[in-house]
């Protein structure tokens, strides 16, 4: 039953790329908020994936579950056509042809990243595959999944993206992967008006994920010792954050105001109100204006 409690009971989300990160706490959270959560990856009690880490979909749909929705795991390679499209008529039978919140979370990028070549000295096979990992599956992902949106004229679909403004992230694939998933978001914001759903781009701010922490030698219960090594790391934000900006979001009546925009957990907390697994209102944005901004410039305007 919808309560205030529970805006999202009732909904149906898929969460593509649940494993663990931002699309882990963005699936915890939904369920938080009542929604039934498909969990989506590569990494299963099945099998790992390439990139070799322990967390699992199952886990996180345990977690949706204990939150007080339901988290159903659907192991699926989103660089696969065939396997979107099934899994997409496994929502559709299971739920009545339900879908109400899409999220692309699909990333698997890190290991593909190199930030300390230009382009031209780059490999062309491991960018191009960064891109294919990172864009390829989100355009896939949507192409299968947004027939169910459309027909019931409602719903959310959410890019998850690393930084809302148009600077330089550093280095070529990194940079040209994010930036291009947020035009994924202003290009599906305006082929999904008329029916009347929105679309939108998201990032957190200095994100403590499960591979971060591990970066730092710090756990989520002493993650502060992590500051020692960088100061920054101390107004970082665990992703129950961005799962709670996206909850808001998709909870909002008046979503489509947002649609076609590139939005970030620091401006949406003074918005909606909601605060990090602590209690805290980390603003990255703030941070680097009075901490960054000197050295390395201007954040730049959201785009």
């Amino acid at each position: 039953m919808k309560t205030d409690a529970r805006p999202l009971a009732g909904k149906v989300a898929l969460v593509a790329g649940g494993t663990r990160g931002g699309g882990r706490g963005i699936a915890v959270e939904l369920g938080a908020a009542g929604a039934t959560v498909y969990v989506t990856g590569r990494s299963s009690t099945g099998g790992r994936s390439d990139l070799d880490r322990p967390e699992t979909i199952e886990q996180t749909a345990e977690k949706v579950t204990a939150a007080g929705g339901l988290g159903i795991p659907a192991r699926t390679d989103h660089s696969r056509p065939d396997e979107v499209r099934a899994l997409v008529e496994k929502i559709a039978a299971e739920q009545d042809g339900r879908l109400d919140i899409l999220v692309n979370s699909v990333w698997g990028g890190d290991p593909l990243t190199d930030w300390e070549r230009p382009l031209w000295e780059q490999d062309l096979d491991t960018g191009l595959r960064l891109l294919r990992q990172a864009v390829e599956t989100h355009v896939i992902t949507s192409r299968f999944a947004l027939p169910l949106m459309v027909a019931r004229k409602g719903g959310l679909v959410v890019e998850v993206t690393d930084g809302n403004t148009a600077r330089y992230r550093g280095t070529f694939f990194y940079d040209l992967a994010k930036s291009a998933v947020i035009r994924l978001a202003v290009a599906q914001a305006a082929e999904l008006g008329p029916h009347g759903v929105a679309a939108v781009a998201i990032t957190p701010g200095f994100l403590r994920s499960e591979a971060l922490l591990e970066h730092f030698g710090v756990t989520e219960a002493n993650w502060r010792d992590g500051a020692a090594q960088d100061p920054n790391f101390a107004h970082s934000e665990t992703p129950a954050y961005l799962g709670r900006a996206v909850a808001a979001l998709a909870a909002d009546p008046d979503v489509m105001a947002k649609t076609g925009r590139a939005l970030a957990t620091w401006g949406l907390y003074e918005e909606y109100g909601f605060t990090d697994a602590d209690g805290t209102q980390p603003d990255f944005a703030a941070h680097w204006a009075e901490n960054l901004q000197e050295e390395y410039g201007p954040l730049g305007d959201p785009l």
